[in-house]
């Protein structure tokens, strides 16, 4: 997952998710610009060269593979913020027996949103895993301004110039990428999700894995969760 600074007509970056030096070549017009060199540690290889020659990106290849495991879990109806305003209500006019029945409720609503941000979250590293750019593309939230944040580079925001980073990360590569999560904690404050754990990635080719600690942050948008942040900082291992 590396991006690299501030160009005019040539960039280069330290890939994060290749073996060998590669060339790519981006169009005049490519967005992405931080000026940075992702340390080579960061999955244990080679650095990858990007060259602005006016050429249109390749579309990247796209592996899907379908999985049972990734039901959506259904929407819930009621309102974490209605709930929490019936419950107020209910302890100051003394109706504890109400209370207690909100409170439960409350409870079930915000173990459902764990789920389901869970849900959106396994999605994400299928998406990533496959490089599946049309699945990543509708995962994202497409409201305000999303902002991705590879490994060791500057934030990229606007959901189109996120896409593009990833087209660009998974050039080259062949699919599907080793990927494996420890350390998986879910948070849910009304519309607003966080996952955060720790990202170990391996491509083919190489014999190293590479370690991201990463948080994920997702909004509920029409009853489904999109992510709208995505941050990962490598980790020596």
């Amino acid at each position: 997952m590396a991006l690299h600074c501030k160009v005019s007509n040539t960039v280069a970056s330290t890939s994060l998710l290749g073996g060998s030096t590669r060339l790519l070549h981006l169009p005049k017009s490519y967005p992405i610009h931080c000026n940075m060199v992702s340390p080579s540690s960061t999955l244990g290889l080679g650095p990858l060269k990007l060259h602005n020659k006016g050429s249109r990106l390749r579309p990247c290849r796209v592996k899907r593979e379908e999985n049972s495991q990734t039901t959506d879990v259904e929407s819930v109806s009621v309102d974490e913020d209605t709930l929490k305003q019936d419950l107020e209500t209910a302890v100051q006019e003394e109706n504890y027996v109400e209370a207690a029945r909100i409170r439960d409720r409350l409870k079930e609503l915000q173990e459902d949103n764990k789920a389901s941000v869970l849900s959106a979250n396994t999605r994400f590293y299928q998406a990533f895993r496959n490089g599946d750019l049309a699945a990543m593309e509708s995962l994202w939230s497409k409201t305000g301004k999303p902002c991705c944040v590879h490994p060791g580079a500057k934030g990229i925001t606007g959901y189109d110039d996120v896409m593009e980073s990833w087209e660009v990360v998974w050039m080259n590569y062949e699919f599907p990428l080793l990927i494996e999560l420890k350390d998986v904690e879910v948070h849910v404050r009304g519309e607003v999700g966080y996952v955060t754990c720790m990202e170990f990635v391996k491509t083919k080719g190489s014999s190293s894995w590479g370690a991201q600690f990463v948080s994920n942050v997702f909004e509920k948008i029409d009853g489904e969760w999109f992510i709208c942040i995505h941050h990962a900082s490598p980790v020596d291992i």
